[in-house]
């Protein structure tokens, strides 16, 4: 995955385009503002397959630009919070993996719409998988639920998760649809890295098992700091990830997760 990326930046690299997060919110405030003096209407905007078929093809376009489905109290915070992981996500990724990140999330909001064509498709699932790539790499960000509580955003992914899973079984299909596509993108971009987590996981479980009734012994640490050398068991208060512009299994404390030189060849493969 890392070189496929690395070959797909080296071609169409030059038409990434930076601040991507900033120029989306900007439309959104255009459109808010235009809306709210009467001066367009929202319908045209929305994706709704069957017209798009019809040739109302600007749709699958227009309808990112459609505010978010929230009360005007909370509007101006939802766009400054899309921005802020938004280009967080610029700064960790690169302006062109960031720009792949939307742009598959778009492909894939507009395929799934087509299985239901007569209802229209929001785009609040597109910046929700910003939302959930963000969570699942800075766990430990902390955000002031109602402006007063502060809350890890772990948790908020968590029950977004939940509420994916529930509209997923009880919503309409094309919610469905929409689920799929947000989940389709976020394990595109770390499904690897939840894979190589749940094998070494799985690995100390086997260990564990083969152990036990032994005398205890010094436990393995499952994770360690390519950089540090710190591990789960030495600093239990770090998280550790594995970098998914590093080549080979590369894993990270949350200190130099975002502050580490990337391993360009499998240092495995050297050996």
């Amino acid at each position: 995955m890392s070189s496929l990326l690395n070959r797909l930046e080296r071609i169409f690299g030059r038409f990434a385009v930076a601040n991507l997060s900033l120029y989306l919110v900007a439309g959104q405030v255009m459109v808010f503002v235009f809306a709210w003096f009467d001066k367009i209407s929202i319908g045209p905007l929305l994706l709704v397959p069957g017209l798009v078929l019809q040739g109302e093809w600007w749709r699958v376009l227009t309808f990112l630009l459609v505010p978010p489905p929230v009360s005007w109290v909370f509007i101006a915070f939802s766009w400054w919070m899309f921005y802020l992981m938004g280009s967080a996500l610029e700064d960790y990724w690169g302006v062109f993996r960031y720009n792949l990140f939307l742009f598959i999330g778009w492909v894939l909001t507009v395929g799934f719409s087509f299985l239901t064509p007569v209802e229209a498709a929001p785009n609040l699932f597109v910046a929700s998988s910003v939302f959930l790539a963000f969570a699942y790499l800075n766990p430990d960000f902390e955000l002031l639920l109602f402006f007063i509580l502060p809350v890890k955003i772990k948790w908020l992914a968590l029950v977004t998760w939940a509420i994916y899973a529930f509209y997923f079984v009880i919503g309409s299909w094309s919610t469905r649809c929409q689920v799929l596509a947000t989940v389709g993108n976020f394990l595109l971009f770390f499904g690897r890295d939840i894979f190589l987590s749940a094998r070494l996981h799985r690995r100390r479980m086997t260990g564990a098992a083969k152990n036990f009734g032994r005398s205890p012994a010094e436990p393995e640490a499952r994770h360690r700091c390519r950089i540090c050398g710190k591990t789960e068991l030495t600093h239990p208060q770090l998280d550790f990830r594995y970098c998914s512009k590093c080549a080979g299994e590369q894993c990270y404390c949350s200190e130099h997760i975002f502050n580490h030189e990337h391993v360009l060849t499998d240092e495995k493969a050297k050996v």
